[in-house]
């Protein structure tokens, strides 16, 4: 089932933001037409929606009656609040291929000789953009964590399990690209240990030397 979000058109613009604000609504732009159509939407339902649909997912929008597919392609969030001020939606059409950014999960890492070693994961790559026709977009592309043994192994962009008719949309990445990767932590906190320890003794050195030379 399509996710949908009910948008109505709005003339208010500029300062006037904030009394819509205000009243419940989140103000929206729809690109992809002739022109761009100005909309707003309830604050709750909206902001349920983008937590469904993320960057990825494609969503009904239904405008004075009229529905249109379309995908987020931006989202402005006070960074005090965190709450939701604008959204711009890209329309689309269930033809074309388009560009979205989704996710990347990495699973199984527990079952790993990584992690019976007691070897940390750390994920670099959080999420990346893909191509496909909208009911093709993924919610996430899932990679598997379970191969993962000594402190050089890593995933790469090679291990990405993508699905039928989905592709990498960034033509620079390779496949070499590197999406997580293995960390000792026991081992990091001797290293960091280590240097404290030598820290205040370098000083003294140093004050001694200085000394000595006046």
């Amino acid at each position: 089932m399509s996710i949908q979000l009910s948008l109505d058109k709005r003339e208010a613009t500029g300062k006037q933001l904030k009394a819509l604000r205000a009243a419940g609504q989140i103000p929206s732009v729809v690109y992809g037409g002739e022109m761009p159509i100005m909309t707003t939407s309830a604050y709750n339902e909206t902001d349920k929606v983008l937590h469904e649909v993320g960057y990825h997912s494609p969503v009904e929008l239904s405008i004075a009656g009229q529905v249109q597919l379309a995908i987020v392609k931006n989202v402005d969030i006070d960074p005090v609040s965190r709450r939701v001020l604008n959204v711009e939606f890209q329309a689309i059409s269930a033809d074309e291929v388009v560009e979205a950014t989704t996710p990347i999960r990495i699973v199984d890492f527990e079952a790993s000789d990584a992690a019976k070693k007691h070897y940390v994961i750390l994920q670099v790559m959080e999420e990346v953009e893909i191509k496909a026709r909208p009911s093709d977009l993924p919610e996430e592309i899932i990679v598997d964590g379970s191969k993962l043994a000594e402190l050089d192994d890593r995933l790469t962009l090679a291990d990405l399990q993508m699905p039928a008719n989905v592709a990498i949309a960034d033509k620079e990445l390779e496949n070499t690209t590197v999406i997580a990767n293995v960390y000792d932590p026991a081992a990091e906190a001797a290293a960091r240990e280590a240097e404290d320890q030598a820290a205040p003794a370098e000083v003294a050195a140093e004050t001694s030397a200085e000394a000595s030379a006046e």
